[in-house]
């Protein structure tokens, strides 16, 4: 797919490489739903699919026919070896060493004051000057906080986790293969572990009530994680956890801002932060597509994809698909065929997440992070309003967000 040919009843369709399709994908995606749902890629080596069928259906993949095989080179390389690559019982045993400390009790009681303490700090430093670039002084910097502290980081780095993390999703994102982003992301993997494994190594022999001793700690059926686990695991929530709750909370206010009546609607009723947020997911997603890889040939719409492929899911397609949500371009928070209930688990009707046995495991810290941080901005900013003249155009292509959400505001007292 340098382009779909164009024929008397098929538009061309521009390339996901180009600069079109960065400028704004929609449309493109739209064209793909109806014209081209099965299209091969040659650059990127990969089928691309866009109907929200298709992508629901490989995430959940019911009959083994997908494995997440392809992240031995998407993103091994920058993380080492970590849970999203297991399958059978060895993910499920460390999902199980993982997931307590992101659900439940634990996270109530352990991390939503870390998460209280980041807003109020970041908010703090801003909420007296009455006017703010949202993404900068706030989205950007709060999810690493959060991670920093839940793992007993010292935050004075935050410029080295943001750094890192940035050098990983360009990684992730190089879908034309530039050598010299490559070859950052490397680097970025031996940095981290210079930075990691010495922390780790301390934290088993002085453990405390952070989220990297009960890592350290963990065991479940006589498998504990090894420091290399631990490692891998922890630059996977840097960056999984930071550029995606980044660029959701950017999000939310750009899609609530451009829609005044649903801002009001929010500011007066703070229990419809789930709903912004889930049609913030469906609607502006963080992350546009997920990669998996066939086990044997596999037909979906449009054709058949051979076994041992690599397949690219437009999940920012599939959450627009006109065939599963009413006014797909529309934001609409109370939209009926969205279910904010299940948003957040792996029983959600958009694709944000992903499904199935990979199902994001951070979805519900990622919920209380929007919740609080989303809350605490609108305590602080009431009458918010975009600052005049100000845009928030979306960048990014394997993720994508507002580069700047400049507000005004009036400070309160």
């Amino acid at each position: 797919m340098t382009a779909v040919d164009a024929t008397p009843d098929v538009p061309e369709i521009p390339d996901i490489l180009s600069p079109e399709f960065a400028a704004d994908p929609y449309p493109v995606y739209r064209a793909m739903r109806e014209h081209a749902p099965l299209v091969w890629h040659e650059p990127m080596q990969s089928w691309i699919v866009s109907r929200y069928e298709d992508v629901e259906r490989i995430f959940k993949d019911k009959e083994g026919q997908f494995t997440t095989d392809n992240y031995d080179w998407q993103i091994e390389p920058v993380h080492g070896k970590t849970i999203l690559q297991l399958s059978g019982r060895e993910h499920s045993v460390r999902r199980a060493l993982v997931a307590p400390a992101f659900r439940g009790k634990e996270l109530q009681e352990t991390f939503v004051p870390v998460i209280e303490r980041n807003a109020r700090e970041l908010i703090d430093s801003f909420r007296e000057t009455g006017e703010v670039d949202l993404v900068d002084a706030f989205a950007t910097r709060f999810p690493v906080n959060v991670i920093a502290d839940m793992l007993g980081l010292d935050k004075a780095d935050h410029a080295k986790f943001h750094g890192w993390y940035t050098s990983v999703i360009a990684f992730l994102g190089n879908l034309a293969g530039d050598p010299e982003i490559a070859a950052a992301g490397e680097r970025t993997r031996v940095e981290f572990a210079e930075y990691m494994i010495p922390i780790i190594q301390e934290r088993r022999n002085n453990l405390g009530d952070d989220l990297l001793s009960s890592l350290c700690a963990a065991e479940v059926d006589g498998v504990r994680m090894s420091d290399e686990d631990i490692k891998a695991f922890c630059s996977l929530l840097l960056a999984a956890g930071g550029e995606t709750t980044d660029k959701a909370i950017a999000a939310i206010f750009a899609n609530l801002l451009a829609h005044p009546d649903q801002l009001a609607a929010v500011q007066k009723d703070r229990t419809l932060i789930d709903r912004a947020f889930a049609e913030t997911l469906r609607y502006t997603p963080p992350v546009h597509m997920i990669m998996r890889q066939t086990a044997v040939d596999v037909e979906v719409t449009g054709g058949t994809i051979p076994a041992g492929a690599t397949v690219t899911c437009l999940i920012g397609s599939a959450n627009r698909d006109e065939r599963r949500y009413a006014d797909p371009d529309t934001f609409d928070l109370f939209r009926e065929d969205l279910n904010a209930t299940n948003a957040f688990s792996a029983a959600a009707d958009h694709l944000a997440f992903a499904l199935g046995r990979h199902f994001c495991v951070g979805a519900l810290l990622a919920r209380a992070e929007i919740q609080i941080g989303v809350g605490r901005l609108l305590d602080a900013m009431p009458d918010v309003r975009l600052k005049e003249g100000a845009v928030t155009a979306e960048k990014g292509v394997f993720t994508r967000g507002p580069e700047s959400v400049p507000v005004v505001f009036t400070p309160v007292r």
